[in-house]
């Protein structure tokens, strides 16, 4: 027969107190129905837990081994309840966040920061994903929620814009517009460009093309990679220009300048997305910590690239 909670909460009011009156007077029951309860429990365990003489009530060696043990199940007991409560109000758990590379030197830190220090309690553990793998993992449950950009295209996800990034053009020191703050994309029809690659970076690389068009010419590629900072550290290498999200100032290449768009391109995003059908707590929870740091921190503006 399984042990009651109540049991074992009576039990130990009782080695306490060491009288059946004061015991059943804190447990706010009549006296003989802590008798009974005692008597119950002794049976089940089938040893004697307390010595009773009309004078006083002792407990017995099994008693006060007993006691020490109930002492941990019902501190077990109290952790686990407001254990629960915490991980029902989103302050504690386990949540799987994927991100995109560049979100390491954007958004990314900022947004885990503010979160750990409000609830250091919720385990964090952190996936490094392409966009298309970070919707392959949300779709198999894999992880949480991702930090990527849309568009999502996905009836079983759901999404929350976090901000828009601007394009910017990156330069090597030595071009000679390496220092014109500004320039119109037309001027760099002759110049070789480094790329994102087509297949990884579908995205960019349509959007780079598109822009290029738009201002009359077609790209002539030199070299192609597909995350920002290697497309930036060809560039200062000398190996061509490009087009790429202003994130990628955060790199502080000291061989490579960064110059507006005066054509000024449509900028992309960066959203949070999760399935719909996840009810984690801890996801909301995340999401709202992201959505104050974009609005607060980064003033609405993305500091993300692929």
């Amino acid at each position: 027969m399984p042990l009651e909670l109540r049991l074992i909460q009576s039990f130990v009011c009782l080695s306490e107190e060491l009288n059946f009156s004061q015991a059943a007077k804190r447990l706010h029951i009549a006296q003989p129905a802590l008798s009974r309860q005692i008597m119950a429990l002794e049976e089940t365990l089938g040893v004697e837990l307390f010595h009773r003489t009309k004078r006083k009530v002792t407990l017995t060696a099994a008693g006060a081994a007993f006691r020490n043990r109930c002492y941990r199940i019902l501190s077990d007991v109290t952790d686990a309840e407001q254990e629960v409560r915490r991980v029902a109000a989103g302050q504690e758990g386990a949540l799987a966040v994927s991100f995109i590379h560049s979100s390491t030197y954007g958004m990314l830190p900022p947004i885990l920061n503010a979160f750990r220090i409000r609830f250091p309690r919720i385990e964090l553990k952190l996936f490094e994903m392409t966009i298309a793998e970070q919707k392959q993992a949300l779709r198999a449950s894999e992880v949480d929620i991702g930090l990527l950009r849309p568009p999502i295209s996905d009836d079983n996800l759901t999404s929350c814009p976090l901000g828009t990034q601007k394009f910017l053009v990156a330069l090597p020191r030595s071009h000679p517009h390496a220092r014109a703050g500004r320039i119109s994309l037309s001027a760099l029809k002759d110049d070789p460009f480094v790329l994102f690659e087509r297949q990884q970076s579908s995205l960019f690389y349509s959007r780079i093309i598109a822009m290029c068009e738009t201002a009359g010419f077609v790209p002539l590629v030199s070299q192609q990679a597909t995350q920002i900072h290697t497309v930036v550290g060809l560039v200062g290498a000398g190996m061509g220009v490009s087009i790429v999200p202003e994130v990628a100032k955060n790199l502080q290449l000291p061989t490579v300048s960064f110059a507006q768009i005066e054509d000024n391109p449509a900028g992309v995003d960066v959203c949070l997305a999760w399935r719909k059908d996840n009810t984690l707590p801890a996801l909301a929870t995340f999401a709202d910590i992201a959505a104050t740091v974009a609005r607060e921190y980064l003033g609405g503006n993305d500091q993300e690239g692929r």
